[in-house]
């Protein structure tokens, strides 16, 4: 393995995809990423969350809106995640 693959790949941000769950923080939001994994002895599908806080300069997005983020350089202590762009707007009621 050659120098330039460990340089590209460490290079590469990866992006996600899920649900912003709260708002209540100054330019930043709480999105919650749901993936289905197979339980390995019971060979049940299991659903599991990991909750991001992310940057949201323009504190434009709100509870419920599905958003696309990224991974950045550390914003803060906690945040490292940067909202790229609105996928689906939630349904007001």
């Amino acid at each position: 393995m050659d120098n330039s693959a460990v340089i590209q790949n460490s290079k590469r941000q990866r992006t996600l995809i899920g649900k912003v769950v709260s708002n209540k923080m100054d330019k930043s939001v709480v999105v919650v990423v749901e993936r289905r994994v197979k339980h390995n002895i019971l060979g049940k599908i299991v659903t599991r969350s990991v909750k991001y806080k992310a940057h949201d300069i323009d504190n434009k997005y709100n509870e419920g809106d599905t958003v696309e983020i990224k991974e950045c350089r550390p914003i803060s202590r906690t945040k490292s995640w940067l909202v790229v762009r609105l996928i689906d707007a939630a349904r007001v009621i």
